[in-house]
């Protein structure tokens, strides 16, 4: 379109060049042109509402860039804009009438004149929206500062030792670390909205391992909240222990209190995500007072009855002491520790799995996750470190164990400090010292009570945010609807959606592992789950990196793709060498809930890394085949299918889907005739041909191309579909039925298709059906009557002829509904029954391997394959020898092989008549009769018509087709298929009338389907090595 400059003193306007139109809808018009503005059908020109002019200084209908040509979802209360389509800008305005609009209306829009106040939407009160501290960071600290840190450390480091603590800290940090770093870089490659880490898991890998590990993430983070609760209900417990208060028993009051405990927590979530907020910030504060309480008190001398619990302050020797492992107990091994320790970092994700509560998600996980890592690492070394340079590992807590002048076996760091714990020591039974009592910490504080709300907060404050995120990630996976039974609990409510139903949920799982009262016993069973979802985050940084993709643009560099592969590696390694055979039944879990996916094909669509990497293994693959030569021995019937719209012609597309399903390629070709434009590139390329062959479960590719003719767009069909060596070399039309009927015109062209295949070096078939394979009539569905526009139908004769009244063949309407698939004859088992082959002319073989790939099918491979070929009655036994012997050379399995030596016989006159009859209206001497125009000239402008002189010229041709249709009634009536040679007709000598004739008269009047064989001459069998 033709851009005038925008000046105002010149007298241009774009009236000058564009003529008033109009769009009109149902509601009035939505989209004009007066001559000077494009408009709305509200009033809202779209000069005011795009910046062209202000940009490029020109009024054009080309748009400058905008947010809302890119976004998925648009603001409440005004229109959402797009941006003018290629055929808007390109095609000529004058000589459209009634173009597209340029801009798209939403829902929001409204009529003129329409001001129903019930209509009228509220906008919603903007949802709690947290920023990359108190979003983030907090809640990953105080997820990762949980029970682990106040009850399980100080244990930890007297069984492994101040140095293999750090290791296993170090190495749990490491794991996060990498972990972080491509959680961020996930995070960051385009807007993440809430589900976390399945949404980033599902958004990168795909749904099958993306729905997998959510389900496996929700459930370890609900398992999370009942070892959080256990380990606050210990702490409580082992205060009333020391007040002398108990309800039942030591394990049923544990039981007891950690039920309440998610009862109270239950609560607060349900309460929304602001007073979860505020009871986090609380807790966190808690929780940095107890650390400042501890450090200060490691400085605090130590009182006389803190000494005879194991506390001393620093002491070198008791650091040198506590710095190398003591392994006790069953658990008493490094991998061990680390599996009791592991889940307390595993709060990392805290963050990311609110990711939809979140102001800037892109900023805020990055951010936030990297910096809690960070801090929590500092703290979990350092406070390993105090508190094992200050208190032994056994003590009495007995104040009359002093050492005297008498003691010489004493045992012991304590020994050099005036204490002698020998006496418990040699006999196991010391109560107090940091590998027999979980509360070291408390006694090493300045103010114990500190420590214990320290433990309150760091155990709630887990708990409380995996109780939210268990239910976030499941509310997300369950409305993306890709297992059965779970959508139940995606509803949300509230202004900020919240997962009410998934709460109850979460929160009946973690009463169930509360039960078990045992925190040692729950940490290793979700050790495996985290493990495994790290695993997998590492994963989907690594693919998304290695594929190359051009979506694949995080902001945040500071990753590698070899460490994130380093780090589901050592993941996976880390969960056989903690419990093998907990991570095989999380695999396990894994796998079947992926074959799950796979089986059912959710029809989402995510641009994962997993879609771009098989575009790269295709491609590598498609241009390796080009440093390849052909072999016969690799030779495969690669099929192009004039089927047009698919389901208009189901047996022809079943028929060929048969023999080429995991072997070879197919491909659905479509012309639509007529000039490009959007209806008709719509109608040649729409996603719904594609959807159909899928729910049939038709292995095809599907082409479609715009043409001015048929025979144009097959000739594009037969020279540009295919990729490389991957392309086309047989073509599979169905039989014209209809050609006496139609324009000769309309012959001359389907014969020229086959004329045009030759010339192109193709096998050429026809199948041809007795019921016919074209539905589009009975369907009304649009059809190109080009291929065949007869109202036949290739159903199979089992069924009921007509179909059922609410059946439709339109593609659009098998998406959006169940319909009902058409049934077709090669659908059905064939039983024994015989696939007869008339091999009367050698094309290189390809009528032989047709059947052969048939028979290697489950629905044929019952039937028997005779080969009949011609001969004669003196040498019958000899030829039928002969052709015996090279078929068993070419190892088909065929063993049955019949030579016919009539085949050459004259033809009944009857039938002779029959063929006339069929010709005569093509004879050109009829044309002449009233005649004042030569043959030459009508030869000319009607190629179709046959002279006297062709048809005594092809009279053999004609016979032999004519004979050839008699010895098929004859010995195929009751076959499965009948593959026969086709004849070949040579251009210029043979009309297309003439030809069209002799395939009509070969295959009328039989009831197997017949499918008419002609190879490119080129050899497909061979019976070489090599």
């Amino acid at each position: 379109m033709e851009e005038v400059p925008a000046a105002p003193n010149e007298g241009i306007s774009l009236s000058a060049l564009r003529s008033q139109f109009s769009v009109n809808g149902e509601e009035g018009p939505k989209y004009g042109f007066d001559g000077n503005i494009y408009h709305y059908g509200d009033g809202t020109s779209v000069a005011s509402q795009n910046s062209s002019q202000i940009l490029t200084g020109y009024n054009t209908l080309d748009v400058g860039p905008n947010y809302d040509f890119y976004a998925n979802t648009n603001a409440l209360g005004r229109v959402r804009r797009s941006r003018p389509s290629l055929f808007q800008l390109h095609s000529n305005i004058e000589e459209d009438s009634f173009p597209p609009p340029l801009y798209e209306e939403t829902n929001t829009c409204r009529a003129p004149g329409d001001s129903s106040e019930d209509d009228v939407e509220e906008p919603q009160s903007e949802p709690a929206r947290f920023g990359w501290v108190k979003g983030v960071m907090i809640r990953c600290m105080l997820n990762i500062w949980g029970v682990i840190l106040y009850l399980r450390l100080p244990w930890i480091t007297a069984q492994a030792g101040i140095g293999l603590t750090w290791v296993i800290i170090l190495l749990s940090s490491c794991i996060t670390g990498i972990t972080g770093l491509s959680t961020s870089a996930i995070a960051t490659n385009g807007k993440v909205k809430g589900g976390g880490t399945y949404f980033l898991i599902s958004r990168s890998l795909g749904p099958e391992l993306g729905g997998s590990i959510g389900l496996i993430f929700a459930f370890a983070n609900a398992v999370a909240v009942a070892m959080h609760t256990v380990g606050f209900a210990e702490t409580v417990q082992a205060l009333m222990q020391e007040s002398g208060a108990s309800m039942v028993d030591p394990i049923n009051d544990i039981r007891i209190i950690g039920v309440i405990t998610v009862t109270c927590l239950l609560a607060i979530s349900l309460a929304g995500m602001e007073w979860e907020a505020k009871a986090q910030v609380l807790f966190f504060i808690v929780i940095l007072v107890s650390f400042a309480n501890y450090i200060v008190g490691t400085i605090i001398p130590a009182t006389p009855q803190k000494q005879a619990k194991g506390f001393f302050n620093y002491k070198a020797d008791i650091f040198a002491e506590n710095f190398v492992p003591n392994w006790r107990g069953p658990e008493g091994n490094f991998f061990g520790m680390f599996s009791i320790f592991f889940p307390s970092a595993t709060g990392i994700l805290a963050g990311a799995n609110i990711s939809g509560d979140l102001k800037d998600p892109t900023v805020a996980i990055p951010r936030g996750t990297l910096m809690a890592i960070f801090w929590t690492t500092i703290s979990y070394l350092i406070i390993s470190a105090t508190i094992g340079g200050c208190m032994v590992r056994d003590a009495s807590g007995v104040m009359n164990d002093t050492l005297d002048s008498n003691t010489s076996n004493c045992q012991g760091p304590a020994c050099l400090n005036g204490w002698d714990f020998t006496e418990c020591i040699t006999n196991r039974t010391c109560p107090y010292g940091l590998i027999n009592q979980y509360q070291s910490m408390s006694l090493v504080s300045g103010f114990a009570p500190l420590i214990t709300a320290g433990i309150f907060g760091a155990t709630l404050s887990s708990a409380l945010a995996c109780l939210v995120s268990a239910p976030k990630v499941f509310q997300c996976l369950c409305k993306d609807n890709l297992y059965p039974v779970i959508g139940f609990f995606g509803k949300g409510n509230g202004k900020n959606d919240e997962p009410i139903r998934g709460y109850v949920l979460a929160y009946i799982i973690a009463v169930c592992f509360v039960l078990i009262a045992e925190l040692n016993t729950i940490a290793p069973i979700i050790s495996n789950f985290f493990l495994c979802s790290y695993a997998l985050i590492n994963f989907s940084c690594f693919h998304a990196s290695i594929t190359n993709s051009p979506g694949w643009r995080p902001s945040f560099r500071f990753y590698s793709k070899w460490m994130a592969l380093l780090g589901a590696v050592v993941s996976v390694i880390i969960m056989f060498l903690l419990t093998w055979w907990a991570a095989l039944i999380a695999i396990g879990i894994v796998i079947f809930l992926l074959g799950y996916v796979l089986y059912k094909r959710p029809s989402v669509n995510w641009g994962s890394s997993v879609q771009a990497g098989s575009y790269n293994m295709a491609l590598s693959y498609c241009v390796s085949l080009n440093q390849v030569d052909d072999h016969i021995k690799n030779y495969r019937p690669q099929c192009l299918v004039l089927s047009g719209a698919p389901s208009c012609r189901p047996a022809l597309v079943d028929f060929v889907g048969t023999f080429t399903k995991n072997l070879s390629l197919m491909i659905c070709g479509n012309v639509v005739t007529g000039s490009p434009s959007p209806s008709t590139l719509d109608a040649a390329s729409s996603n719904s041909h594609i959807t159909w062959l899928n729910k049939r479960q038709i292995k095809s590719f599907y082409h479609g191309v715009v043409a001015n003719d048929l025979r144009a767009g097959v000739k594009m069909l037969l020279q540009g579909a295919g990729l490389g060596r991957i392309r086309p070399n047989v073509l599979l039309t169905g039989f014209k039925r209809d050609w006496r009927k139609d324009k000769p015109s309309c012959i001359d062209n389907y014969i020229g298709i086959l004329h045009d295949a030759f010339d192109l070096q193709y096998g050429v078939c026809v199948l041809r059906m007795r019921e016919g394979l074209d539905m589009s009539r009975q369907a009304q569905t649009h059809v190109n009557p080009g291929f065949e526009a007869s109202p036949e139908r290739g159903v199979n004769t089992c069924v009921p002829p007509a179909p059922p009244a609410n059946f439709s063949l339109d593609p659009d309407a098998m998406v959006t509904e169940p319909q009902p698939q058409p049934c077709t004859v090669f659908q059905s088992q064939q039983g024994k029954k015989t696939i007869d082959v008339y091999w009367l002319f050698d094309d290189g073989g390809l009528i032989l391997l047709l059947p052969y790939l048939l028979t290697r099918k489950k629905r044929w491979a019952r039937c028997k394959v005779r080969v009949f070929v011609g001969g004669d009655i003196q040498r019958k036994e000899e030829q039928k020898k002969e052709v015996m012997d090279l078929i068993s050379k070419f190892r088909l399995g065929f063993h049955d092989v019949e030579v016919l030596p009539d085949i050459n016989a004259r033809p009944q006159p009857e039938h002779v008549r029959r063929f006339e009859e069929l010709i005569g209206p093509y004879r050109l001497n009829t044309a002449q009769k009233d005649g004042h125009v030569t043959a030459e000239q009508i030869n000319q402008d009607c190629p179709w018509m046959v002279s006297d002189k062709e048809i005594e010229t092809n009279k053999p041709k004609t016979l032999r087709q004519i004979r050839l249709n008699e010895v098929l009634q004859d010995y195929s009536r009751d076959a499965a298929i009948i593959f026969v040679t086709m004849p070949v007709g040579r251009r210029g000598q043979c009309p297309s009338a003439l030809y069209m004739a002799w395939l009509e008269t070969l295959s009328r009047d039989l009831r197997p389907p017949v499918l008419l064989v002609r190879g490119n001459q080129e050899n497909v069998l061979t019976f070489y090595c090599q």
